[in-house]
């Protein structure tokens, strides 16, 4: 009787440590809650909302233009940031008369509320290991556009929000956005150095 119990108690505890073993392997290779903090993503994501972020997507492909992504700033690597990935490794994206253009392509961001973005931005190629990204809330977001957070590199990159998970009124899958391109007009042709069309 006394060595069923000890057998009954030793699988119990194994099947404990197996279980905490398997959810810090999850949250620390695949799936990660977040949350939102602050307006940078409105209107697509609120004030304190939490999501799910995958984080081991990126270990098959590169980030690509519409991701939302969760990611260590270069010089504040102790924080987390939330943005949008523009463009991404050997792209070349600049903003002119408050239109983001990436490979000489107008973007056509439905999911934006403003109509006029304060700021221009040379145009600028991508390395190949880092990608330039920004908040949906572009007059009021810090991102690649500021010199403190830059080009950021893409081991810095956390991984792909997913799901939002609460509150429940906001329950839903971050669809990716679809970007028409043979729709989109073709960039006017700017000078990089001084900003100005041709």
């Amino acid at each position: 009787m006394l060595e069923i119990k000890k057998s009954e108690f030793r699988e119990n505890i194994e099947a404990f440590a197996i279980a905490v073993i398997t959810i810090l392997f999850i949250i620390v290779f695949i799936f990660q809650s977040f949350l939102v903090k602050g307006t940078s993503m409105e209107p697509t994501l609120q004030d304190g909302e939490r999501l799910i972020v995958n984080k081991f997507i990126y270990w098959f492909t590169r980030p690509q233009t519409g991701d939302i992504i969760v990611l260590k700033p270069p010089k504040e690597p102790g924080r987390k940031y939330i943005k949008r990935v523009i463009a991404g490794p050997n792209q070349e994206v600049y903003i002119w008369n408050s239109k983001v253009y990436v490979d000489g392509v107008e973007l056509k961001e439905d999911y934006l509320n403003e109509l006029k973005i304060n700021q221009d931005y040379k145009m600028t190629t991508v390395p190949m290991d880092r990608v330039f990204v920004m908040g949906d809330n572009r007059n009021w977001s810090k991102d690649s556009r500021d010199p403190e957070v830059g080009l950021v590199p893409l081991k810095n990159v956390v991984g792909k929000a997913v799901f939002i998970f609460w509150p429940f009124t906001a329950v839903k899958v971050i669809a990716a956005p679809h970007y028409d391109n043979k729709l989109a007009p073709k960039a006017v042709e700017v000078n990089a150095l001084t900003e100005e069309p041709k």
